[in-house]
């Protein structure tokens, strides 16, 4: 049970660990953008609202390898201006199962080395399609600086439907204080928590993530749909019940796009803030970022 227990503190990647050390196993999410403008002013508003679930699941094999298993649904649903040309996917309805396995081993007290492959299925999942499956993977090298800092460092690759994606990642797990906590995935999430007492934690939280989805409609036959965002917001976390949470996040999404390309429109390389070789020709017209309101269930195991 001890092994057990420190794997599950090893394994957590950026989770929100505050006063004593825990991690979220489980955790269902909605979250609801509000009508924006398109950007060129049609009069018309478009809005995206979705859902996901999380669950981890480790498997210990000894005391300085455990096998990390998480399992990841999203469920995005956009609708936009109903007078859209008709090759336009519109409304759209997009889905993400993302999953996470592989070994986490630890040299010693200090280092540890993270390999996880990456498959996803990615489309509005109306038939069945060998371009829904994508592959990727995530190497990080982790260095416990002292007591109160461990940072990791490495990488995520991704097979992208525009082309290979890669992006540079910088793991932080800095406790400054009894009260003040940071954790994050750079650039991928952040997380800033202040500890108020043992049933409330407030903070600010970031997310942005690219990924992509393959289409199968009849007006955007083997099209897909490429999604960026970038989302700021405040968050309070409530304890329910015994190690049931809720979190309420409130903020803005800048930048988000839901970008519409034919299936032969590809990039040479990706990076999070540039492509290279990108010349490819949007079909549809991106709506502009906005306020958004999310709310999550989390099961939070508590580590002695």
């Amino acid at each position: 049970m001890k092994s057990l227990v420190l794997s599950l503190f090893f394994l957590s990647l950026g989770q929100p660990l505050f006063a004593q050390n825990s991690i979220d196993l489980f955790t269902v999410a909605w979250q609801y953008g509000f009508p924006q403008h398109y950007e060129n002013n049609l009069p018309q508003k478009a809005r995206d609202d979705f859902w996901n679930v999380n669950l981890k699941v480790p498997i210990v094999l000894s005391e300085t390898n455990t096998w990390y298993n998480e399992i990841s649904y999203y469920n995005f649903h956009i609708k936009g201006d109903d007078e859209l040309p008709v090759a336009v996917n519109n409304p759209a309805n997009l889905h993400g199962i993302i999953m996470q396995t592989g070994l986490m081993h630890r040299f010693n007290e200090k280092d540890a080395m993270i390999l996880l492959f990456v498959p996803r299925l990615m489309g509005d999942l109306r038939h069945h399609n060998p371009k829904n499956f994508q592959f990727g993977g995530i190497a990080l090298f982790e260095r416990k600086i002292n007591t109160s800092l461990t940072m990791r460092f490495g990488a995520s690759f991704n097979r992208e439907l525009f082309g290979p994606f890669v992006v540079p990642l910088i793991y932080l797990n800095w406790r400054l204080s009894d009260k003040w906590y940071i954790a994050g995935l750079l650039p991928v999430y952040s997380k800033i928590n202040y500890r108020l007492n043992d049933d409330v934690t407030l903070g600010f939280h970031h997310f942005g993530l690219v990924t992509t989805y393959h289409l199968s409609t009849e007006n955007a036959f083997n099209d897909y749909m490429e999604r960026r965002s970038i989302d700021f917001s405040l968050f309070a976390r409530f304890r329910v019940a015994g190690n049931v949470h809720f979190e309420l996040r409130t903020g803005v999404a800048l930048g988000k796009d839901y970008l519409q390309y034919g299936d032969g429109d590809k990039v040479d390389f990706g990076l999070p803030l540039i492509n290279f070789g990108d010349n490819r020709v949007q079909k549809n017209v991106s709506f502009n970022g906005g306020p958004f309101i999310r709310g999550q269930l989390v099961y939070n195991l508590v580590l002695p």
